[in-house]
């Protein structure tokens, strides 16, 4: 195993933030998902949430997985149910809505427990969503044009939530559970032996600090089961 990738998997993990995520409300068409999603993992975002129209649902979570296999997307029937999730996680919910009550997105601290929710291409936060979440937050604007791209908007909001934890140290320690990490190493080193094992609903090998798989009992258990 080249210890260049896994050492890259390992800081990876190391930085991921297990308290902040983003929560697409009806983001449906397939670039905006990749970008949201990829801009996540660049933050060290490891998991996003979604509720799609009704219909899109197959060919929208195709997307937004397959354009980064870094980041886990967890789709919501509707709404509140995936809000209920956030709330008891006890996330602040902010959502990107101008309103009479929106505030600038830097005033927000982002070093709390956050999640923000962003809606659909077409009608932005929707009235049910903006009535659920915490604050309302924006991007200022000076030009002709009052809104942005959802994916843009995502990104520059996750960029100021990067830049107050990184000010605060919270990449400077490890918040996944280590045998999250040694899960997650396994699986992005080993795609191909996770299939194997879990189309044969076999237990995962061990692995040692490089990467390399060095568990005999499972060498062993792999070669009966393709004998």
């Amino acid at each position: 195993m080249k210890n260049s990738r896994n050492d890259r998997i390992v800081e990876l993990l190391n930085h991921r933030q297990t308290d902040i995520t983003v929560f697409m409300d009806e983001v449906h068409k397939p670039h905006n998902l990749a970008a949201i999603v990829r801009t996540c993992d660049a933050i060290g975002i490891g998991e996003v949430h979604a509720v799609y129209p009704e219909g899109a649902l197959r060919n929208c979570h195709g997307t937004a997985m397959g354009s980064n296999r870094w980041v886990t997307t967890h789709t919501h029937q509707n709404l509140a149910k995936g809000l209920g999730q956030i709330r008891a996680e006890k996330k602040q919910v902010l959502a990107a809505h101008f309103s009479d009550c929106a505030i600038d997105f830097r005033q927000i601290d982002y070093t709390k427990p956050t999640a923000i929710l962003v809606g659909s291409e077409k009608f932005g936060v929707s009235e049910q969503a903006a009535e659920m979440a915490d604050e309302h937050i924006l991007i200022p604007m000076l030009g002709m044009v009052q809104s942005l791209n959802v994916s843009v908007a995502v990104a520059i909001i996750l960029y100021e939530a990067q830049r107050q934890r990184e000010l605060a140290g919270f990449y400077d320690k490890r918040q996944l559970p280590n045998a999250v990490c040694e899960q997650l190493r396994f699986e992005w080193l080993h795609p191909r032996v996770k299939s194997f094992c879990d189309k044969n609903e076999i237990r995962y090998p061990a692995i040692d600090d490089d990467g390399d798989i060095q568990d005999e009992s499972w060498h062993q258990l792999r070669q009966s089961i393709q004998k």
